[in-house]
């Protein structure tokens, strides 16, 4: 925070308040609800013209330096130390919210699919029911919304806008709002509003892209449904259209081996004409021996925003284009958070000065919004 936020603070909002996206593992948070901890960092930011009103609650534990891959998605929703974890961000959250502005904590996608077998979806709504409660309290409390914006992606369990609203329609409001009730004490019609308030989507758009979402039906389809989206989250994801020639296939396949990096998983999704065929993880699909002539794979690997063109790889910045475009003219969110996080495995060629990274993102995104 003191080596690169007040620093962009300087550059791009000098004479405003700068928002900060804050990622807190379970050991940062419990640290920092240790000893005022919550109230000594509330201080500095007020004293850096700095507010937080957005958490990012989805890893559990360390997440950079060291290999994450599907360990990312555990503890799981159907864990007491996930819904620990997430309490604590609630109690942070709250003391730290400007007044007259919501907050979001986004998580993970419940749990990844290779994990959990169908069928059983009550430990999963009797734990985001426990957060909703201690979010409905805090309201009473404070009069501020605090929201959990979970955070569809590839492979997991809730992987696609269909998904999410499947299990919140399906789940979150016919399963929940009994038990909801029964927490807070009040009606079944009061329980299902809390839901709606504070259960939102967090549209991650790498991921979206990856999934081949298209994002103006995908949104369309979670307004109709009346789910609120809790953040965006701006991120491009790598793409790649193979051409016809096996030779330049074969380079393009070069090329994209220094992106299968040990650190974070890869999920790629494979296009051909109207199938979609999945593989866990970028080395998976890279190992296969069938041509990939006239293929297209989008790939989860989150690319700066800035660049369109990875040395003869693409991105899906056009999907981010047309997100911010949606935005502006329809104003269908109001939190915005910039997510490229691989700077550190990105290969050699492409890495930069990671402050003037961080503000190139920004810029570009400003720009786009102009």
């Amino acid at each position: 925070m003191r080596q690169f936020a007040t620093t962009l603070k300087q550059r791009l909002s000098p004479s405003a308040p700068f928002g900060i996206g804050l990622r807190l593992s379970a050991r940062d948070a419990r640290e920092l609800l240790h000893d005022d901890g919550v109230g000594d960092f509330r201080r500095f930011l007020d004293e850096q013209g700095l507010y937080v009103a957005l958490i990012n609650g989805f890893p559990h534990g360390s997440f950079h330096r060291t290999p994450v891959k599907a360990e990312v998605y555990a503890p799981d929703w159907r864990d007491d130390e996930r819904v620990r974890y997430t309490l604590d961000l609630v109690n942070i959250l709250e003391r730290l919210l400007p007044r007259d502005m919501d907050g979001g904590i986004s998580t993970a996608p419940l749990s990844y699919k290779p994990w959990v077998a169908e069928g059983d979806s009550r430990p999963f709504v009797r734990n985001v029911v426990q957060v909703v409660a201690a979010m409905a309290r805090s309201k009473q409390h404070t009069g501020a919304t605090l929201h959990l914006d979970i955070e569809p992606e590839p492979d997991c369990v809730i992987e696609t806008s269909d998904e999410f609203v499947e299990f919140f329609t399906r789940r979150v409001i016919a399963d929940g709002a009994p038990l909801l009730a029964a927490a807070l004490g009040c009606d079944v019609d009061d329980a299902r509003a809390s839901l709606y308030e504070h259960v939102r989507i967090c549209v991650d758009c790498c991921h979206f892209a990856v999934e081949y979402e298209d994002p103006r039906a995908a949104l369309d389809h979670i307004r109709d449904a009346g789910i609120q989206i809790g953040r965006v989250q701006l991120s491009s994801a790598l793409k790649v259209v193979f051409p016809r020639d096996e030779t330049a296939c074969a380079g393009m396949i070069e090329r994209l081996r220094r992106f299968a990096d040990a650190t974070y998983l890869h999920q790629v999704i494979e296009r051909r004409g109207g199938a979609l065929s999945h593989f866990p993880d970028l080395d998976v699909a890279l190992d296969r021996s069938s041509s990939l002539a006239g293929a297209e794979w989008r790939i989860h690997f989150h690319v700066p925003l800035f660049a369109s063109d990875y040395e003869g790889l693409e991105s899906t910045q056009d999907y981010v284009r047309e997100v911010l475009d949606l935005a502006r003219r329809t104003r269908f969110a109001h939190h915005f958070e910039i997510e490229t996080y691989t700077w550190d495995v990105l290969p050699a060629g492409l890495k930069i000065d990671l402050l003037d990274s961080i503000e190139r993102e920004y810029r570009w995104v400003l720009q786009q919004l102009a």
